[in-house]
């Protein structure tokens, strides 16, 4: 592993303007504003290519100027980040605290260590707590990580996932605007307006979970769907989860996004309709938790 300086990387903004004939007033030209396209004309943070492995957002960082580890971008991790055991270990982390995490189903004691710095495309933040605990020994090896990027690192801006154009740009000065039919707001992280066919409800939009849709048996009963049968087990943080696949021809309309003839997943104990990866990834997102507002663009 090599060290390496960080670097910014800056896209300009372009600025458009009119000028009168006839005196010196000038007049800015009103210009119609893509919010799926919006990022091309703001300055970005940072712009980094990514890869997709079984279903997750893989990325190449930087932690305590040491590089590269593979972290996931897991829009269901709260906090800043979490550390994996290996990476704990490889760089002799301190265990600097104890904390509860839930998955949604169990909670379970967990480690804290801390980051001197997280680095991703340039951006970098410093002084990170975060959990660490053993992720990749639940995974292939070729889906193994050294971490993940919750969603608080992107706390203060809009994060860019463009999963057709697999890239990942983060910007502190663009916003989404509210009149736009593709842009959802939600009050808790982020649980976005979902309809399935008449019914409405609220599903959990988590780029870490590489499923369609997980829905609950009591929201399930309420749609129009095939017969159920069996399928193997949801695996989650800290538990796993008995579950059947049936077929829902819905649509599935969320923001911008419309599904149909989905094979779901379901299960009578999680609590919550999970809109996952699998779904999410034929599409752009932008996050912006400052206003609690997420855009979601249909591809093309």
């Amino acid at each position: 592993m090599s060290k390496s300086l960080p670097k910014m990387l800056l896209l300009a903004t372009s600025l458009f303007a009119a000028a009168t004939i006839t005196t010196a007033c000038v007049h800015t030209a009103a210009k119609a504003v893509d919010v799926c396209r919006a990022d091309a004309d703001v300055d970005l943070l940072f712009k980094v290519p990514f890869r997709v492995v079984d279903g997750r957002i893989y990325v190449d960082v930087m932690v305590n100027e040491i590089a590269p580890f593979v972290f996931a971008i897991d829009t269901g991790a709260s906090g800043l980040g979490r550390s994996d055991a290996s990476l704990t270990k490889a760089l002799a982390l301190p265990i600097t605290n104890n904390g509860l995490s839930s998955d949604g189903v169990a909670t379970a004691s967990v480690d804290l260590t801390r980051f001197e710095s997280l680095e991703i495309g340039g951006f970098r933040r410093e002084n990170l707590e975060v959990i660490t605990r053993d992720y990749s020994s639940r995974l292939s090896a070729e889906a193994a990580i050294s971490g993940i990027i919750g969603r608080d690192f992107f706390a203060d801006g809009v994060l860019i996932i463009d999963y057709p154009a697999k890239t990942l740009s983060f910007s502190q000065s663009m916003d989404l605007p509210a009149d736009d039919a593709r842009v959802v707001a939600y009050e808790r992280p982020f649980r976005i307006p979902v309809s399935i066919g008449t019914v409405v409800t609220e599903g959990n939009m988590d780029t870490g979970a590489n499923v369609e849709f997980l829905m609950p048996k009591s929201l399930f009963d309420k749609v129009e769907a095939g017969p159920v049968q069996a399928a193997e087990n949801a695996t989650l943080t800290n538990t796993s989860l008995e579950t059947q696949t049936a077929l829902v021809p819905g649509p599935f309309r969320f923001g911008g996004a419309e599904v149909s003839n989905v094979n779901v997943r379901v299960s009578d104990r999680f609590p919550e309709l999970l809109v996952g990866a699998r779904v999410l990834q034929h599409h752009k997102i932008l996050i912006d938790q400052r206003s609690k507002r997420i855009a979601i663009c249909r591809p093309g």
